[in-house]
Parts: C-alpha cells; sequence; structure tokens
C-alpha cells in the first residue's frame, strides 16, 4: 500500500517514534514540580521549547505548545484580538485559509481576500483590505490543498507597514524550513511533520499585544490550559529536528517526483486539469480534477489499486459542497485527487500510481456512463434537465449535447447542485466555450453556456 496523503497526516517519523518511547519513562512527572522526577520532565520541556523555537526562529518564551494546530490558531487569533480590541474586530482572510482560521474569524468583522487561479494572493489585496479598526491579518504560509506557496514576506512588510500583527498558519510548511518574513504569530500541527497528533505550536512574538481568553491557567504562559503531554511533545521537537535537517536534500527529491506526476497526468489522462501554481508550491504536493468522474469513487478506486489519496471534491463530502479552496480559485472540482507524498517515498511508487491512475478513470467513468439527457427546446436554447444530479452528472450531461447546438447557440443547464456553479464555468474554459452565467430557475438555477466552436 502507498501512502500518499502526507498533508492530511505524515508517517510518525522513526526519530519521534523513539523519543515518544523514551520520554513516557522520563517525562511522565509534573514539569511545575521541584523534586527529582519534576525536574527531569522540566528538562525535558525546556529542551523541547528551544528545539522547537530554533525551528520556527522565535525565542522560547515567545513559543507555547497546544493540544493541537486548530487549538493554537483558535487560540491565536482570540488572544491576538482580544490584546487589540481597543482598535476593533475586523480581521484579514485569504479566501484559501484552512478552516480552523475561517471558523475563527466568523466570530468577528472578517474580511475575505481572493486568489489567483493558482492559489496565490495579491499582497496589495492585503493593503486595500487594511482598515482603521484591523485588529489581525491571518495568511497560511503554503495552501494546504494545492501545495501553492503564498508572499508571506511581502505580506508581512504591508501589515508591519500599517501597524496590523500577522498571523501565519505555518501548518503545511514548518517541516520545510522557517516561516519568511516578520510575521507577529505562527502557529503549526506536529502529525503535518511526522510528529504524534495532539501537539500544535503557537509563537507570539515580544511586543504584540495578545489577551488570553477565557480562563486564567499557571501553564504554557496562560495560553494553554491544562497538564502538558509531555511525550508527544518531545517528539514533536524531536521530529522537527530531524525532518529539517533532511528536508533540502528531500525537496529536490520530492520536487521531482510530483513534477512527473503535473507533466504525465494529462497526457496519460484526457480532460484532466491540474492545479496549482507549478513553480511556488510545496515539494509533495500535486492536486488535478478530472471531468466526468466522481471524485468518491475514484478515491475508492484508487484505494483498491494500494494508494491512498485525499481529495478536494465535492463528491466525497456528506454536504455536497465544493471545496471552499478549489471554488475560490474558480478551478474544476470534480473528480479531484490531492496527491501529497510523504518523506521517503520512492519513484517505484509515483510510476506505479501512474500506470494506475488512467485505468482508475476510465473505470470510474466507464461506471458513470453517459447519462441521455433530458433536453427539450426552450426558445434558442437547448435545455438540459440535470435537477437531483449531483457532480458529476451535470457537467457529463452538457458535454454530450454541446455537440447538438450550432455554433452561436446556447445551453441551459438546470442543475440543484452547488458543485455545477463552480465546475461548469471551469468546463467551459477548459473547452473554450463561454459561461454566459447563471440564472434563476424555478428549482435551482440555469447555467448558460455558448457553443463557440
Amino acid at each position: 500500500m502507498s501512502y500518499f496523503d502526507a498533508a492530511s497526516s505524515a508517517p510518525l517519523h522513526p526519530v519521534a517514534r523513539q523519543a515518544l518511547l523514551a520520554s513516557l519513562d522520563e517525562g511522565w512527572a509534573d514539569p511545575s514540580r521541584l523534586y527529582r522526577e519534576g525536574r527531569r520532565a522540566r528538562l525535558l520541556l525546556d529542551a523541547a521549547r528551544e528545539a522547537a523555537a530554533e525551528a520556527l526562529g522565535c525565542r522560547p518564551d515567545e513559543l507555547t505548545f497546544t493540544s493541537s494546530g486548530t487549538r493554537a490558531v483558535h487560540t491565536g487569533i482570540a488572544g491576538a484580538m482580544g490584546g487589540r480590541r481597543r482598535v476593533g474586530r475586523h480581521l484579514i482572510v485569504s479566501a484559501v485559509e484552512h478552516s480552523s482560521v475561517l471558523h475563527s474569524a466568523e466570530l468577528f468583522d472578517v474580511s475575505e481576500v481572493p486568489v489567483d487561479r493558482t492559489g496565490a494572493v495579491d499582497p496589495r489585496s492585503y493593503a486595500d483590505a487594511l482598515r482603521p479598526d484591523t485588529a489581525l491579518a491571518c495568511l497560511q504560509s503554503a495552501n494546504h490543498e494545492v501545495g501553492t506557496v503564498q508572499p508571506v514576506a511581502e505580506v508581512a512588510a504591508v501589515c508591519r507597514e500599517a501597524g496590523v500583527p500577522l498571523l501565519v498558519d505555518a501548518a503545511q510548511s514548518l517541516g520545510w524550513g522557517p516561516v519568511e518574513g516578520e510575521w507577529s504569530l505562527v502557529t503549526a500541527s506536529a502529525h503535518k511533520w511526522g510528529g504524534p497528533s495532539g501537539v500544535g505550536l503557537l509563537a507570539v512574538r515580544k511586543g504584540v499585544r495578545f489577551s488570553p481568553q477565557g480562563p486564567a491557567d499557571e501553564r504554557e504562559s496562560g495560553r494553554a490550559p491544562g497538564f502538558e503531554n509531555l511525550p508527544a511533545i518531545v517528539a514533536a521537537a524531536a521530529s522537527l529536528r530531524a525532518v529539517r535537517a533532511e528536508a533540502e536534500r528531500e525537496a529536490v527529491r520530492l520536487r521531482e517526483l510530483t513534477a512527473r506526476i503535473r507533466s504525465r497526468v494529462p497526457q496519460l489522462v484526457p480532460d484532466v486539469d491540474v492545479v496549482g501554481d507549478a513553480e511556488r508550491r510545496l515539494p509533495g504536493i500535486v492536486t488535478f480534477s478530472c471531468l466526468y468522474v466522481d471524485g468518491e469513487t475514484l478515491l475508492h478506486e484508487l484505494d483498491r489499486a494500494g494508494f491512498s489519496v485525499s481529495s478536494g471534491s465535492s463528491c466525497t463530502s456528506s454536504t455536497l459542497t465544493p471545496s471552499h479552496v478549489l471554488k475560490a480559485m474558480g478551478v474544476l472540482s470534480e473528480g479531484n485527487v490531492r496527491v501529497s507524498l510523504p518523506f521517503g517515498a520512492v519513484s517505484e511508487e509515483v510510476d506505479r500510481f501512474l500506470e494506475v491512475l488512467p485505468t482508475a478513470v476510465a473505470s470510474v467513468r466507464e461506471k458513470l456512463g453517459a447519462p441521455t439527457p433530458s433536453a427539450v427546446a426552450h426558445e434558442d436554447a437547448l435545455v438540459v434537465d440535470a435537477l437531483g444530479k449531483r457532480c458529476p452528472i451535470p457537467v457529463i450531461e452538457l458535454a454530450k449535447v454541446i455537440g447538438e447546438v450550432p455554433v452561436g447557440g446556447t445551453v441551459r443547464v438546470l442543475s440543484d447542485d452547488e458543485a455545477a456553479r463552480l465546475d461548469i464555468p471551469a468546463w467551459c474554459e477548459m473547452r473554450e466555450q463561454e459561461y454566459v452565467g447563471e440564472e434563476p430557475a424555478d428549482q435551482g438555477s440555469a447555467y448558460v453556456v455558448r457553443r463557440i466552436s
């Protein structure tokens, strides 16, 4: 079995396993106590904090260990907003932030900065979004779904000039290197770089106004209540140091493997859209979407073939809504596959994936078939009734009838599937047809497409 979902959670690093087992024996006591066992635990905690702070590029007393990366984000945003409550309650985020950031932002007056089709923000958009009552800005260092690296240093400079702190979610990138620029707060999660789950990092620069929210606690500077999970913390710091030592060499190797996937997939599989920035990206992540494919079925096919991959497709979601990242980018969401290679992934595994993928996609497309669309005349347009049908059926039915429409004629696709709002315009761009727009309908919406060629 080949595990290609390291962006969700990386396999436990051997160094993390060794450190975890050793600290279970040595680090079980309360590090706040003065007796021998407590002092031993305190030494382990201090050493872990120093190692993690060195990797982050901050002082040890600026670093807090939390119970998860999500908790680090929630604590960081709440504390920074609380510390600057006299300034205002305005918060700036990018449209492709991790859900933990977006959920926290819902508690405040939020402005969402758009991204381009690669998933990157324009630093000038942050400058345009700044207001007198802006208390905090947030930006991920690299995107978790498509791997695009953000211009953090440039955005940090914009925020610093305005006197607004910037919180950087570095969960995906910290294993590859420190965060660039003059950031104010950084969050991260150990299971992303091969540490154990249940350990997050929150760094708050000295001078940043920060007011922990909730009941006070004497541990972790009052920012992370509860007894520290010392064995997991030690393992997290040890594995971070270990992967950093390997990062430069491993980045070159994994970048070559993902570049091979990026170039070969469109050659091997028809009707595929490879998304994300081709150059400014994390070494191990490549994402693509396949037309006329049910994402959940494709993931099952690949799993049966021995590959564990992830997806941002609406077809794999119980809510049947498209990935907010793919939606913000304006790219195809159906049949989406994210391949994220772990440290140590080998060339032979990638080659086998490329052998298996075309058959898996063809099998899914065959299973879905090409449903005969319910088409009727509607003024000068053809109407495709795809109401009640889910991704990717509305696009399949559109593709089946577009050849029947004279050049210059239009098709109206009736659909109540949320994914159609994204997938039909993306299909038009891939097929060089004109997407006229969305119109209200008695049920769902009507998506109007004009045949160009």
